[in-house]
């Protein structure tokens, strides 16, 4: 087929929490036309690339994307049109030179993503390809654990429950990617009548979790736990817990951890010393953003106590950017990156930097973020890059449920050659 780019169009579109985000739609000669929409973070790195927004006080608060929308239109379209859509490292790099800054700032990353994705579906689809097996090759055969973010914390609850962002289920103890699913679901009904008979609130968060008034941020790791063999299954054995503090979004000026649920200020080592004892009492086998984006010395200082132990992932601190995670591996602070497309801007640059990850024999987590769209391009792009866990919410709430859908029509896809990653999916050795 002639994979040809014969136009972009871009338009402006409702995320789920109701902000505006860019969709872009990719046409070739061929006759194919594609589409991609990009997601927006709450909890977002200093580091990240530009999200360009309005700035218009009269429109959805400022958060309106015109500007990124006529960028596509106006600017980038005219350049790539006759551009063959499978040359996606060349389009690429058209994209960043034309925008010419380190952080997207110009284009705004939100609109070279969204040309970016629309180009590789639209090559997929020409190549009469999954997008999975397009991108990953005939080896991409390996399904990922699925992080289900079934309580909500800080920025996603709205400061209305534990500091700790996001408390996960990892079903690793699964046999196979659809009753990975089927767990976490079951898990998650039993977590809703457990809080129900406790008086607790059932109200959700961004990402479909559940957002209770608790008192401490042990207690959702206690309710989880519970939840689990509620649900007829092994804590540690069946399911693991995973947890994202997001800990730059409580982390003051002055370098302490402010545990506003507690009432408790915590300097970095009396932080680690917190995570540890959490890791002995409960079957945590993965901490995202343990420590601030700024603190690299408490991030030594934990990879030092847990990094043998389980499995430390970089969020805020590395950006999905190749030359921060480069640092982090040469100072040794990690041994895990997450990775979001909308961090850095381009498929190339995600791919680049999760190539760079495991090659160093870091993890690499495929993540969601808080506001999404129904596009599931992370479930394709995990099983392509082979990561082997990605997290994208709740088993709740469409945007969150279609990426775990869509895991499970590659699975079925994929037949007797599937194979599901479960416990080997992390970099330390699940302890339970």
């Amino acid at each position: 087929m002639d994979a040809t780019i014969t136009d972009l169009e871009a338009r402006e579109i409702l995320d789920s929490r109701g902000n505006p985000t860019v969709e872009v739609d990719c046409t070739l000669a061929c006759g194919i036309m594609a589409r991609a929409a990009v997601p927006s973070g709450a909890s977002t790195g200093a580091r990240e690339a530009v999200e360009l927004r309005d700035g218009d006080a009269k429109r959805f608060g400022g958060k309106g994307v015109r500007k990124a929308v006529a960028h596509i239109n106006d600017t980038i379209a005219p350049d790539l049109i006759t551009i063959d859509a499978r040359e996606q490292a060349a389009i690429d790099e058209t994209l960043i030179a034309m925008d010419g800054t380190d952080n997207k700032a110009v284009l705004g990353a939100n609109a070279m993503l969204g040309v970016s994705l629309a180009v590789a579906r639209a090559a997929a689809m020409a190549s009469d390809l999954p997008l999975y097996r397009y991108l990953g090759g005939p080896g991409a055969t390996r399904l990922p654990v699925p992080h289900m973010n079934i309580l909500n914390g800080g920025v996603h609850a709205h400061w209305q429950g534990a500091d700790f962002q996001e408390f996960m289920i990892a079903p690793y103890g699964a046999s196979s990617l659809r009753e990975a699913v089927e767990w976490g679901a079951e898990v998650y009904h039993a977590l809703l009548g457990l809080l129900e008979k406790k008086g607790l609130s059932v109200g959700i968060g961004d990402e479909g979790g559940f957002a209770p008034h608790v008192k401490s941020n042990e207690e959702p790791l206690e309710l989880i736990v519970q939840a689990i063999a509620r649900a007829g299954l092994r804590p540690g054995t069946d399911v693991g817990i995973a947890i994202d503090p997001a800990s730059s979004e409580f982390f003051e000026d002055e370098g302490f951890y402010n545990l506003r649920t507690e009432n408790r200020r915590l300097e970095a080592g009396e932080m680690v010393d917190y995570y540890e004892r959490l890791v002995d009492a409960y079957p945590i086998a993965l901490l995202e953003d343990g420590m601030a984006e700024e603190d690299w010395p408490g991030w030594k200082r934990l990879n030092h106590a847990l990094g043998d132990t389980i499995e430390l992932v970089g969020d805020d601190v590395f950006c999905t950017n190749p030359a921060i995670i480069a640092k982090g591996i040469e100072q040794d602070i990690a041994n895990a990156v997450l990775i979001k497309l909308n961090q850095i801007g381009t498929l190339t640059e995600t791919i680049a930097a999760t190539r760079l990850a495991t090659h160093h024999g870091w993890g690499a987590f495929v993540s969601h973020r808080s506001g999404e769209t129904v596009d599931s391009f992370i479930a394709d792009l995990t099983v392509a890059l082979d990561t082997g866990h990605l997290k994208t919410g709740a088993p709740a709430r469409g945007e969150r449920v279609e990426k775990y859908n869509q895991l499970m029509r590659i699975e079925e896809a994929l037949g007797t050659a599937a194979r599901f990653a479960g416990k080997s999916a992390y970099v330390r050795p699940v302890r339970f």
